[in-house]
């Protein structure tokens, strides 16, 4: 494959610093002007959108309010002004269903403020309307609903385009989150599509940076090890022309940059080691990471192979009504107390007369019970009414979380794939289209359905656009001194004393996460010799034994021993995806610290 010397080329431009001030929408809203203020940059970027966040802007536009992320302006008004004086650029995806209204707004701003910034947006991921082949790209149904959004994934080179032509503010609807970063890595060194590693390269530093200070110890499973995590420091990647980057931050921030918070940060929402995009598929199986000195973390040696020929189109529809009633189970025989909770209600509200039910007691004693019909007005006060009338012929110590409510609408997320060639991006400058085309001569190939097999496994979230390999698809080129995929049980670690029980987060760091419908579980250890326990005892078998609650779910497995880690995909652990999920924890946010939590046997030579 092609993977021509960008750095020839680019070897006399600095490494691009790129900061990141948002990784969701309602993010720390002053981020932007810590990046901005707190030492130098070349580039802000921020990421708005969720595969949630979309089905919450079409419910925004739907009642008449902007269907792209406010809060984006908010922060832009403190930083417009000192961006422009600096030559700082900023790149933006919080143009959400409309990119072209964020740029006029964002123009508004701008003249308010006494400021005439270029302003470019990017269009063309907009397919709603169109005739697609509404397969789901994780379970293969299809959807016989109509599509209320329908957005692809786009790459980096839209971006690249915008900041060639002069563009000082760039706004974007859905590119991928890594997107973010390859833009205008493309932009400032000029790669071209054959240049697969450097892309590659680009692509896992914007992974890492696109959620924020998930990269500088928020969230982080050793959480002990940050310190002062009350003013976590927003990440910062310096991007060299080869593809290699630095993960940093400013000087005197809080949080924490280490090879374990960037492991963790690289673990999460992916499936296998292929990471695939519109742009280039990164071998996450060849990533290197060393420490650089303190908060600094160099990520090297990065392969990248051809982009598949499809793109990821996010689909959101309405999925019906949903009510939730929360009861408080206290003292004694909880199950029975449950048993009883239900059999009062249902004698109110058959159970069988509600499209779906979803009933969940925790090991705290909430008894949780979600109903979804088509029907509002079965969903709505009709049930919460049955289960408040059972408050006095109930179970001892009977309360509830909650007054009876209405039903609320709820979306279904479904993903398909499109031809690549069938979605054009198209890149206004100043609200005029840039005559230039966004393609670049020598385009690598799209990679052929003989090099990446296509099985039913979820495309990874957020930056991949085509289906993942399965797990025993060949992964040419490993990483020097280290072996791939070693099936189950091949790799066995042999103990030279005795094994103790210990909670398997003693040695191990967790971080988990959704996929649409299916759950991400990535874990890693410190160690060489503890990631050889690791693989050898963590099988998707005895995932399940560890936590129940996935028993009867799909589990793919995933090895990517040069970063001591594991990564499962738990399928249809989410139902229909977040906003349909009845599950308490919907995003699956909590799993990677209920396993941590359980008890295993361990070598005692391997405990810290």
């Amino acid at each position: 494959m092609s993977t021509s010397a960008a750095g020839d080329r680019g070897s006399a431009r600095a490494p691009l610093r790129v900061a990141n001030c948002s990784g969701f929408y309602g993010d720390r809203l002053s981020a932007a002007r810590e990046q901005v203020e707190g030492g130098p940059i070349d580039v802000l970027t921020g990421d708005w959108l969720a595969e949630l966040t979309m089905l919450i802007l079409a419910g925004n536009r739907l009642k008449g309010r902007p269907g792209y992320a406010t809060t984006f302006l908010r922060q832009l008004e403190d930083v417009l002004g000192t961006c422009l004086d600096r030559g700082i650029k900023i790149v933006a995806n919080a143009g959400g269903l409309d990119p072209a209204g964020c740029a006029q707004a964002v123009r508004e701003l701008a003249a308010g403020l006494g400021l005439s910034p270029r302003i470019a947006h990017v269009t063309g991921d907009d397919l709603t309307g169109r005739d697609l082949d509404l397969v789901n790209a994780d379970t293969g149904e299809r959807l016989s609903a109509t599509p209320l959004t329908a957005n692809a994934y786009l790459g980096g080179r839209p971006i690249a385009t915008a900041l060639s032509a002069g563009a000082d503010v760039v706004v974007t609807g859905r590119v991928t989150d890594a997107a973010l970063v390859t833009g205008p890595g493309i932009w400032w060194h000029g790669w071209r599509p054959g240049d697969l590693d450097a892309l590659a390269g680009s692509v896992v530093a914007g992974h890492v940076i696109e959620c924020g200070c998930q990269a500088t110890g928020g969230n982080y499973a050793f959480f002990q090890d940050v310190p002062d995590l009350a003013h976590c420091g927003f990440p910062i990647a310096e991007l060299h022309a080869d593809g290699s980057s630095v993960i940093t931050k400013h000087p005197g921030t809080g949080g924490l940059v280490s090879t374990g918070t960037v492991t963790a940060q690289l673990m999460y929402e992916i499936a296998g080691p292929r990471y695939l995009g519109p742009d280039v598929t990164a071998r996450f199986d060849t990533i290197v990471l060393s420490d650089d000195g303190p908060d600094r973390v160099r990520i090297s040696g990065v392969r990248g192979e051809p982009p598949p020929g499809t793109l990821k189109v996010a689909v959101n529809h309405l999925g019906g009504y949903r009510n939730t009633m929360t009861l408080v189970l206290t003292g004694l025989d909880l199950p029975a107390k449950a048993r009883l909770a239900e059999e009062a209600i249902w004698a109110r509200v058959p159970r069988d007369s509600f499209d779906q039910v979803d009933v969940t007691l925790t090991d705290s004693g909430l008894l949780r019970i979600t109903v979804m019909d088509a029907d509002r007005r079965r969903a709505g006060r009709a049930f919460s009414a049955a289960v408040v009338e059972t408050g006095l012929a109930s179970y001892p110590g009977f309360y509830g979380l909650n007054p009876p409510g209405d039903a609320s609408p709820y979306g279904v997320y479904w993903p398909v794939l499109v031809p690549a060639g069938e979605v054009q991006p198209e890149v206004f400058l100043d609200g005029e289209p840039l005559t230039s085309a966004v393609p670049v001569p020598d385009a690598a190939p799209a990679a052929s359905a003989s090099d990446v097999p296509v099985p039913d496994a979820a495309p990874a979230a957020g930056t991949s656009d085509g289906p993942a390999p399965p797990p025993d698809a060949p992964l040419p080129n490993p990483p020097a001194g280290r072996t791939l995929d070693v099936p189950p049980g091949q790799t066995v670690f042999v103990p030279c004393g005795r094994t103790v029980e210990v909670p398997l987060g003693r040695v191990a760091g967790a971080r988990s996460g959704d996929k649409g419908g299916n759950a991400n579980l990535g874990v890693w250890v410190r160690t060489t010799e503890q990631y050889t326990w690791l693989a050898g005892h963590l099988t998707a078998d005895r995932l399940r034994e560890l936590l129940p609650g996935l028993a009867g779910h799909r589990i793919d497995r995933y090895e990517f021993p040069n970063l001591n880690a594991l990564n499962f995909v738990v399928h249809g652990l989410l139902g229909r995806g977040v906003a349909a999920s009845p599950r308490m924890d919907p995003q699956a946010k909590a799993l990677g610290e209920e396993l941590r939590a359980r008890p295993v046997a361990l070598p005692e030579e391997l405990l810290p």
